[in-house]
């Protein structure tokens, strides 16, 4: 039976875009963790990010983890993010940029970066800039006690109507699958990678975060939850309250439902 930890939420906060240098490291100056780290950073027209959330993930990790690389997830972007992209790569061999033609969704962005890692750990992000690389190293301390670490929006910076829908589907996700996960869809989450390819999740769209723990879940794993900081969006567009985004959603749902009722993992 799978147990669940959690993290209490830190009293103090911390400032958003600091790279959190003097936690990168342990007390004695080492690495937080010497194991090889893979990034997949899944992005849809985020031209006004993405050169400096690649930036801060690489200033971080070649502290953090310096056995690292980053898998940049172009998924059809209509403006200049693939090209933007494709400069970073050029001056960094760790980068590497994965072009999805045409748009495959949110789980497709992330599952072509799941294809593509090489290293022992997974972790994920939105390239979005609502996120603060810097709190990789709250996951990584938490990383022997559990078989994954996921995060969860301490304070969701997110409009009133996408926090009341993200609740819903906890709740339904809950009495459908009996996860009991804080946030299911927050995407700060850290795995080994032979738990991806495990899991082998197929949503093309946004029940990639539900698929993944569904299943792990089921096959008996282990996780841990910690509190992340969460900003506002400052550029791009979100699609996570688009109807089509929404209706998509609920497909997968119930071919997932259907799948978990009458197969055995």
């Amino acid at each position: 039976m799978r147990t669940q930890l959690e993290e209490q939420p830190a009293d103090e906060s911390e400032q958003r875009g600091s790279l959190h240098i003097s936690h990168t490291t342990r007390a004695d100056g080492q690495p937080m963790t010497t194991r090889g780290l893979s990034v997949v950073l899944p992005a849809w027209n985020e031209e006004a990010v993405i050169a400096q959330t690649v930036q801060a993930v690489v200033q971080t990790l070649s502290q953090v983890a310096p056995d690292y690389e980053v898998l940049l997830v172009d998924d059809g972007s209509t403006d200049q993010t693939g090209a933007i992209a494709d400069a970073l790569a050029a001056k960094n061999p760790r980068i590497r940029v994965i072009h999805n033609r045409p748009n495959r969704g949110y789980g497709g962005a992330l599952i072509a970066g799941f294809n593509a890692v090489s290293k022992d750990l997974t972790f994920f992000m939105d390239a979005d800039g609502q996120f603060d690389i810097g709190d990789i190293t709250k996951l990584l301390a938490h990383l022997e006690e559990a078989d994954a670490v996921l995060g969860y929006r301490e304070q969701r910076q997110d409009p009133l109507l996408r926090i009341v829908n993200a609740w819903g589907w906890k709740m339904l996700m809950r009495l459908l699958f009996g996860l009991k996960v804080r946030d299911v869809d927050c995407a700060f989450k850290l795995y080994p990678t032979e738990l991806v390819r495990r899991a082998n999740v197929q949503a093309q769209g946004a029940m990639v975060n539900t698929e993944m723990l569904v299943k792990l879940h089921r096959l008996g794993y282990r996780w841990v939850e910690v509190p992340i900081q969460h900003y506002p969006r400052q550029g791009g567009k979100a699609t996570g309250a688009n109807l089509r985004v929404i209706l998509r959603a609920f497909r997968e749902l119930l071919k997932l439902h259907h799948r978990i009722k009458h197969e055995e993992l």
